[in-house]
C-alpha cells in the first residue's frame, strides 16, 4: 500500500524528528491488513524468542504454511506452469509480512493493493497465453529500502528523507522513479509488495533507525538481524518473504544472511545493476557497494541472480558488464571433482568466538569427508587484512563524514549509536584529490599483491590448481547483541578485494553448554577483547544460527554459487 505521510505544523514551525517519525511508523503500521494483525498482546522477546515455526503457524492457514514454507525456486516450477496463481501466493506472503513487522519492525514501506494487481495481471496473462512473464512470473520479492518503486517513499531510514526524493522535497522524481534493478525484476514477472528496514547511513552491522526503531531476529528476537540489509534478513528468515535483494559495500548482504541462517550473494561489482538506488556517500568510487541476492536456499538465491542477469541490466546500467549468465562455469565446477579450499580461521586481528569457530570446523570437515583438499591461508604481510581494513575505514570517511551530517540535519535527528562510522557533530576535513588517488593507487596494489598470492597456491595443491575458494567466518561472532557490533572485516575485505562472495548456513547454532566465553586470554587488541567479552554471549545468543562464507575470485559468481552447492551438500550429509 502506498503509504501517505502527513505531519502537523504549529503556528507554521517544522514538525520535531521524533514527531516526524512517529508518524511515519504509525502510517506503517496502518497499512497493514486488520484481517493480518496478531492478536494484542504480543510477547516480549524475553517471553517468545523464536517467533518462526510453530509460532508463527498458529496464525496462518495449512495453505498458507505451503506456499510461504516453500522456497522461491519451488514457487516459481507452480506460477509458471499455472498450479499456482500469483494472486494466491502474493496474499499468503502479505499475510506473512505482515506478521513479520509486527513482531520485528523489518518493513520501511508496503505496496500490498498495487503487488495485488500486479499478481492478478500476471494470472490473467497466463490464462489467456499459457505461459508465464518471465523465469520469476508470480514469485513476490521483497527490496532493501535503498530501491526506488514508484509511488512509494525511499526513506532509507533518514527521517529527513522522508516525503521526499533523497532529502529533496522539491524534486520531480518524488515517487516517480524507479531503479534498474526495479525495473528489471518487473520485467522477469517478480511481483514486487514490499521494502525493508535499513541503518540510516548503511554503515552498521545491525539495523536500527529511528522511524521503526531496532530490528530484531526472528529466530532469537534478543539478538540483531544483521545489517545493513537486516530488514531482509529478518522478513526472509521469518519466511514473510521467498527471497529479496540487499546491497553490499562491507558485508551487508553476507551479514544478515549469516545472522538469520540464510543464503546470500555478494557479487562483484558491475555484474547486478546498481544504477538509481539511493545511497549515502554517493560517488565515493574506491570501494563501490553491489547487489545481491538473500533467499532461504541456494536455488533460490541462483534463480534470483539468474534473472535479473539474464534481463540483460547492462543496456540500462552503464557499470554493468556485458556478461551473460555463464552456466557452463558451475557445469565445470561440478565436473571438476576435487577441489582445493582454503581456510582462513584468523584475519590477524580478531579470533573467532566458540560457536564461529565451531561452525566453520563442521564445514572444513564436511568438505574433508566429500573428498575435497583444504589448505591454511595465510596471506603474506602486504596482503594483511589489517591493511584491507584501512583502506576501507579511509574510503568510507573521505568526506568527513560530510554527506550523512547533511542527511541527518535535514530533520535535526541525532544519529544512532550503532554506527560503523564515527560521526561527529561537523563535518571533519575532506581528503584532498591526491589523497585520493594515493589510496585508489594502494587498493589496486594490494588487490595485485593478493591476486599473485593467490595464484601461486597452485604451486602447492595436489591438483596443481590454484585453490578454488575460501572458506572462513562472515563475522566473528554470533548475531549481534544490541549496539554490540563493532567490527566487520570478515566480510570486508572482499569488498576491497571485490572478490565474490556467499553465505551458506552449517547447521550449527549457538549452545551454551558448548560455547562457553574463553577466559585468561591475551588479547591481541581492546577491539577483540571488545568483541570476545561484549558482544558474544551465548546465553542471549543461545539458538542463534552459525554460517559460513564462501569467497571467490572476481566475477566469479556462478563458480562461487556451484561452490557454495558443494559446500552446503557436504554440510547437510555429515550433520
Amino acid at each position: 500500500m502506498t503509504i501517505t505521510t502527513t505531519t502537523t505544523k504549529t503556528n507554521g514551525a517544522k514538525p520535531s524528528w521524533e514527531e516526524a517519525a512517529r508518524v511515519k511508523r504509525e502510517a506503517i503500521f496502518a497499512s497493514l491488513p486488520r484481517e493480518y494483525l496478531i492478536p494484542e498482546p504480543l510477547p516480549s522477546p524475553e517471553e517468545q524468542r523464536d517467533v518462526t515455526g510453530a509460532y508463527a503457524h498458529q496464525f496462518l492457514t495449512q495453505r498458507e504454511i505451503e506456499i510461504t514454507e516453500t522456497d522461491a525456486a519451488g514457487i516459481v516450477a507452480k506460477t509458471t506452469t499455472g498450479e499456482w496463481s500469483a494472486v494466491e501466493v502474493t496474499k499468503a506472503f502479505i499475510h506473512r509480512a505482515c506478521m513479520a513487522h509486527q513482531l520485528l519492525n523489518c518493513l520501511h514501506e508496503t505496496d500490498f493493493p498495487s503487488a495485488l494487481a500486479t499478481a492478478a495481471s500476471l494470472d490473467a496473462h497466463f490464462a489467456e497465453h499459457k505461459k508465464p512473464i518471465g523465469p520469476l512470473h508470480g514469485l513476490p520479492v521483497s527490496l532493501k529500502d535503498q530501491c526506488h518503486m514508484k509511488g512509494l517513499d525511499t526513506t532509507m531510514g533518514y527521517v529527513g528523507w522522508i516525503g521526499t526524493h533523497e532529502g529533496d522535497a522539491s524534486s520531480p522524481l518524488y515517487r516517480n522513479f524507479e531503479s534498474v534493478i526495479v525495473t528489471e525484476l518487473r520485467r522477469q514477472g517478480a511481483v514486487l509488495y514490499c521494502k525493508t528496514a535499513v541503518p540510516a547511513t548503511l554503515m552498521a552491522g545491525e539495523t536500527v533507525n529511528h522511524i521503526v526503531g531496532w530490528v530484531r531476529n526472528p529466530k532469537n528476537r534478543l539478538v540483531s538481524c544483521g545489517g545493513s540489509s537486516g530488514g531482509e534478513g529478518a522478513l526472509i528468515g521469518f519466511k514473510g518473504s521467498p527471497g529479496g535483494f540487499g546491497t553490499d559495500i562491507g558485508g551487508s548482504v553476507r551479514i544478515p544472511s549469516a545472522f538469520n541462517g540464510l543464503y546470500g550473494l555478494r557479487p562483484s561489482n558491475g555484474r547486478l545493476p546498481y544504477e538509481g538506488m539511493a545511497n549515502s556517500m554517493d560517488g565515493q568510487n574506491t570501494i563501490l557497494s553491489a547487489v545481491g541476492p538473500i533467499a532461504g536456499t541456494l536455488a533460490s538465491t541462483r534463480l534470483l541472480a539468474k534473472a535479473v542477469v539474464d534481463s540483460e541490466p547492462w543496456w540500462e546500467d552503464p557499470l554493468v558488464h556485458e556478461i551473460p549468465w555463464r552456466e557452463q562455469e558451475a557445469d565445470a565446477v561440478r565436473r571438476q571433482g576435487k577441489l582445493v579450499f582454503g581456510v582462513l580461521r584468523d584475519d590477524g586481528m580478531v579470533r573467532l568466538t566458540p560457536p564461529i569457530r565451531r561452525g566453520l570446523e563442521a564445514a572444513v570437515e564436511a568438505v574433508k569427508k566429500a573428498g575435497h583438499e583444504v589448505v591454511e591461508w595465510e596471506p603474506p604481510a602486504e596482503c594483511a587484512h589489517k591493511h584491507l581494513l584501512e583502506i576501507a575505514t579511509q574510503s568510507w570517511s573521505m568526506d568527513g563524514c560530510d554527506d550523512v551530517i547533511k542527511a541527518f540535519g535535514l530533520s535535526g535527528e541525532p544519529p544512532m549509536p550503532h554506527l560503523l562510522l564515527d560521526v561527529p557533530a561537523t563535518p571533519g576535513p575532506e581528503l584532498p584529490a591526491s589523497a585520493i588517488a594515493a589510496l585508489n593507487v594502494r587498493k589496486r596494489r594490494t588487490q595485485k599483491a593478493y591476486m599473485d598470492f593467490w595464484s601461486s597456491t597452485a604451486k602447492t595443491t595436489s591438483t596443481g590448481r590454484p585453490v578454488d575458494a575460501l572458506l572462513t567466518a562472515p563475522c566473528p561472532h554470533p548475531a549481534a547483541i544490541e549496539n554490540q557490533f563493532p567490527f566487520t572485516m570478515y566480510t570486508t575485505f572482499a569488498n576491497v578485494l571485490d572478490y565474490t562472495a556467499a553465505i551458506v548456513p552449517t547447521g550449527v547454532v549457538v549452545d551454551p553448554a558448548l560455547d562457553a566465553r574463553e577466559g585468561g586470554m591475551q588479547w591481541r587488541s581492546d577491539l577483540e577483547q571488545r568483541i570476545h567479552e561484549k558482544s558474544f554471549d551465548p546465553e542471549i545468543q543461545k539458538g542463534a544460527p552459525v554460517t559460513v562464507q564462501v569467497v571467490g575470485r572476481r566475477l566469479q559468481e556462478e563458480r562461487v554459487l556451484a561452490i557454495s552447492e558443494i559446500v552446503d551438500e557436504a554440510l547437510k550429509k555429515a550433520s
